[in-house]
This record gives C-alpha cells, structure tokens and sequence, in this order.
C-alpha cells in the first residue's frame, strides 16, 4: 500500500513537472546578424548594439546570434576602431531599427550599407 501511495505522487509530480520542462525550451527568440559577403565595403570591425549596448562584433565572412526574450528591441550599428588598420572610430547607423521578437522565433539579417550608412536586411535562413 506504502508503494502505491508513493508511486502516484512521484506520477503526480511528474506529471505536473513536464508541462514546464516543455515550455522552457520556447520562451526566447533567436536574432541571428551575419556580415555576408562584401555588402559593406570596409574591412573594419562592425559593432552590433542591442538598446545602445554593444552585444557583438563582426568582422567580414562572420556572423553572430542571439537568444532574447520575446518583445521589441532597438539595434544599431557602427564601425569599430583599432582592430584592422586604417580603422577610426564611427558614428552611429542614423536611428536604429526595431525589431520584434516572439518566443520561438529565428530572424536572421544581413548587414548591408547605402548612402546613409550601413543598416540590417531581412535574410533568409537557408536550412
């Protein structure tokens, strides 16, 4: 009887457990950054900015990711100096994008550059 008792609180337990281990897995979003290819003409370090904090730097051929919580995050870009010669300090991308993120979702974004700077393009994940 002992064991009886015993073996439907551990299933009860485990039973309560499991829904929570699942949903552990989905509560973030993946940001992936790439510097693919030579859309950016420079061979300068790029610094990736999450809400005016510096979270990355890419050099070319490079890519980086993120797991965030879900919600709407502001990203900017800028050149980094020091790490490749000719390389100065940069200002800030004009403005920053937002981007919103939902829990299990993958973005992934290209650097890219116009006349008015660089600033992240919508990329396809290719898997």
């Amino acid at each position: 009887m002992r064991w009886s008792a015993f073996s439907l609180f551990c299933m009860l337990g485990l039973s309560a457990v499991s829904p929570q281990a699942l949903a552990v897995g989905e509560d973030y979003g993946v940001l992936i950054i790439s510097r693919e290819r030579l859309e950016v003409p420079t061979s300068c370090e790029i610094g990736i900015y999450i809400g005016d904090q510096l979270s990355g730097r890419l050099f070319q051929e490079q890519s980086t990711s993120f797991n965030l919580p879900p919600g709407k995050f502001s990203l900017r870009l800028k050149l980094l100096p020091g790490q490749a010669p000719g390389c100065s300090p940069g200002m800030l991308a004009p403005g920053s994008q937002d981007v919103t993120l939902k829990a299990g979702d993958i973005l992934k974004f290209r650097i890219a550059m116009t006349q008015e700077g660089m600033y992240l393009k919508p990329a396809e994940l290719g898997y």
